[in-house]
């Protein structure tokens, strides 16, 4: 249970990177440009970890790192820009909502691992908590960015899902930087025809491409990426509800918002259907799952990151 815990922890630093993300996205970088702007923040963070890790895919991971970097990276980040820069943080956030329990039933179909009762009520509850926190009425709601982010939630779902699939006993760190830095060379030659000469970055978002490339996707990737290794979908995906909770504290915390008594509510409802979803007392990633999870096999004896 201990290690369990640990691993939440080490989960949690992604939807927390993830929520200041929307806002720094939204303030800071350039807009009408999002091919760019998720070329931007991918190839850096997959250069990065790649430097790290110095180990490349082999064999069948060439091509699972381009349907991967293609789902979790290129389409997702584009996506996710476009939302950033046409919707509110919070109502943004509040689509991105949905996402456990979108990830609950691509695990089910993919991974077998059904759905357990803690975690479809906490998803709920979470879901719930989310609207009552950050749906006031006072923001306005358009097409394009609600599109942009039930798209992208789809589309990373899937790819987390398949992630957890692929990646047993491959390296975390090697196997996110792959993803990053497929997800960004796909992206870059389209951006390049598409939107045409790159925009001019001033210092401001310079510094706002370092911080999202580095922290709110290099660390935050890796450590969600961990998570999915070690913790059931349910789990991770009902941690992922951090991710608005951020974006409101931190509307208080820069913008000196105040956290209303509805806000209060809300938050309470999501921190309580994350508590729900917290790992079962005994076993691993596995228990709890049903008759059908099958046991991840133990990882290769070189070491060297990569299937033969």
């Amino acid at each position: 249970m201990e290690a369990n815990m640990r691993w939440v922890a080490v989960t949690a630093i992604a939807p927390v990177a993830w929520g200041s993300n929307y806002f720094v996205t939204r303030e800071f970088l350039p807009s009408g440009h999002p091919l760019y702007g998720a070329a931007w923040r991918a190839l850096p963070a997959g250069l990065f970890l790649l430097v790290l890790c110095r180990r490349w895919p082999r064999g069948v991971w060439w091509g699972r790192s381009a349907v991967l970097g293609l789902l979790n990276v290129g389409v997702f980040f584009f996506l996710v820009y476009i939302a950033s820069q046409a919707l509110p943080t919070s109502l943004a956030s509040t689509v991105m909502a949905v996402s456990p329990l979108t990830m609950m039933f691509v695990a089910w179909l993919l991974l077998s691992e059904r759905p357990r009762v803690p975690h479809l009520t906490g998803a709920g509850i979470g879901l719930v908590g989310v609207c009552v926190m950050l749906l006031t009425g006072a923001e306005e709601v358009g097409a394009l960015g609600v599109s942009a982010s039930v798209a992208a939630m789809l589309a990373s779902s899937f790819g987390h899902i398949l992630t957890k699939r692929w990646g047993v006993g491959v390296d975390v760190l090697a196997s996110t930087a792959w993803q990053l830095t497929a997800g960004g060379l796909l992206l870059l030659p389209v951006a390049v025809v598409v939107e045409g000469p790159p925009p001019v970055l001033s210092v401001p978002a310079l510094l706002a491409f370092a911080y999202v490339s580095l922290v709110a996707t290099a660390l935050a990737f890796t450590a969600w990426f961990a998570g999915l290794r070690h913790l059931p979908a349910g789990t991770v995906g009902l941690i992922g509800l951090l991710n608005p909770v951020t974006g409101v504290l931190l509307g208080i915390a820069i913008a000196s918002e105040t956290l209303t008594v509805q806000q209060l509510a809300g938050l309470a409802m999501v921190l309580g259907g994350i508590a729900l979803g917290r790992p079962p007392r005994k076993g691993t990633a596995t228990a709890g799952l049903g008759p059908t999870s099958r046991p991840e096999p133990a990882a290769p004896r070189d070491g060297r990151g990569a299937e033969p």
